[in-house]
């Protein structure tokens, strides 16, 4: 169907700019076009990186027919409303990470795929990396024994960011950085999953999360416990430990190496990752070859691990309480998604500290019988005063628990919800994190 396959972009951003650079060292693709919300933008881009044509408006660029593969380098936010206008015009679309703000809206963008035959697939490096069949590879060994426990951790200082704390744009630490934690234990661990129990931090202007902290539990009675900043930088680590020994990553990011220790804490083995061009170039190779064969979505990342992590995030979500403005709509009709009851979550985010826990369900097939370790403890249950809200209530049970008659108020503050039609890049991965450009436009 393909000779070289001529690949769109749509942003500019930091990320665009990177796949930009790494087009031009793979085989069998050509830097053809680039669309920002303005010509000039557009412009300058295909200027300094060689694309043949430029567009002021992303339908522009996706009315062009020879543009075969989009990549989509937009905030979170605008992922959905890309892919469904790249689909509508039979594009094959490469978008990054967090795939969609929710789960619905992923598996919206995977029925209309199927049906139109159009490929699409979410561009999350790390899993198109050769370190990652390395990793996989010395665990199959029995070097470290049976893995029994995870521990990984990425974070950024990127608290001053736009991007990463406003709801409207789907900030927060979990869709930006969580995000590899989850795909690290999945890709080492697995999905079945019985158990998540999760705490955050919230950014108390806007109220997304700053700092997770995420627990999963498993089936075979495996662990991972998971952290993720966007208000420290981190050492990036990952360490699976085993029965005869352990398994330490450098860098869950961008898997830079991998050594293997003894139950003497004696080093037996050091793998150092491939030379990179970008690291982009694996997941730019495997769309190549899913295109040439006809493929639907990549095997290196195929829909239903997408819909997996989306879904751990929906549930991670779900028990802080914290919902974006995209969670209340869907370009798909589906009038129960509007309905906030089926997260049972509350009206916004408290400040500060939550701790709970919560079974996670399949996202198709029922979900096994798991109690959540968050509960009432058998209290009975309190009359709730009309006049005071689900906040205010529940931080007078956490400041005040011996003194159920003090009143707590909160006030009105900042909804940190400001439009933005901004193409900026959806959150840089390199070496140095997310991109720190804030609003393209």
């Amino acid at each position: 169907m393909f000779g070289r396959i001529n690949v769109g972009i749509l942003g500019t951003g930091n990320i665009a700019e990177t796949m930009a650079a790494t087009i031009r060292t793979v085989p069998g693709v050509n830097a053809y076009a680039v669309a920002s919300r303005t010509q000039f933008k557009a412009d300058a881009f295909a200027d300094q990186h060689g694309f043949k044509k430029a567009y002021g408006s992303y339908e522009e660029l996706l009315r062009d027919r020879k543009v075969h593969l989009v990549y989509i380098a937009t905030p979170h936010s605008e992922h959905y409303a890309n892919m469904r206008l790249c689909m509508d015009y039979g594009k094959a679309v490469l978008c990054e990470k967090a795939f969609t703000i929710n789960l619905r809206q992923a598996e919206d963008i995977f029925r209309i795929a199927e049906e139109k035959k159009i490929f699409v697939a979410e561009a999350m490096w790390v899993r198109f990396m050769p370190m990652l069949q390395t990793m996989q590879d010395i665990i199959a060994s029995n070097a470290i024994g049976e893995p029994k426990m995870m521990v990984a951790n990425l974070g950024y200082n990127v608290s001053q960011v736009k991007r990463v704390v406003d709801p409207s744009l789907g900030g927060g630490a979990l869709l930006d950085l969580g995000v590899y934690t989850l795909n690290f234990a999945s890709m080492l661990f697995g999905n079945d999953i019985v158990n998540i129990s999760t705490s955050c931090s919230f950014n108390t202007e806007t109220g997304v999360d700053m700092e997770d902290s995420i627990t999963l539990c498993y089936r075979d009675g495996k662990m991972a416990c998971l952290s993720a900043t966007a208000n420290a930088v981190s050492d990036r680590r990952g360490v699976i430990y085993g029965t005869k020994g352990y398994m330490v990553v450098e860098n869950i990011n961008n898997f830079e190496s991998a050594a293997v220790y003894d139950y003497k804490h004696e080093r037996i083995s050091f793998t150092k990752r491939p030379r990179q061009k970008t690291g982009y170039e694996y997941e730019l190779k495997a769309c190549v070859r899913a295109l040439k064969n006809g493929w639907l979505e990549c095997p290196e990342m195929p829909h239903r691990q997408t819909l997996s992590i989306m879904h751990q995030m929906d549930t991670i979500r779900s028990v802080w309480g914290l919902k974006y403005p995209a969670d209340q709509e869907l370009i798909g009709q589906d009038p129960s998604f509007q309905d906030p009851s089926i997260w049972n979550m509350p009206a916004a985010p408290a400040p500060g500290l939550i701790t709970a826990s919560e079974p996670l369900s399949e996202p198709v097939a029922a979900a096994p019988e798991v109690s959540a370790a968050a509960g009432d403890g058998g209290r009975k249950e309190e009359q709730e005063d009309p006049s005071e809200s689900s906040i205010e209530k529940s931080l007078r049970e956490l400041l005040f628990p011996d003194d159920p008659d003090t009143q707590v108020v909160m006030v009105e503050g900042l909804d940190g919800n400001d439009s933005s039609d901004d193409d900026d890049d959806d959150g840089a991965e390199d070496e140095s994190g997310p991109d720190e450009d804030g609003d393209d436009e």
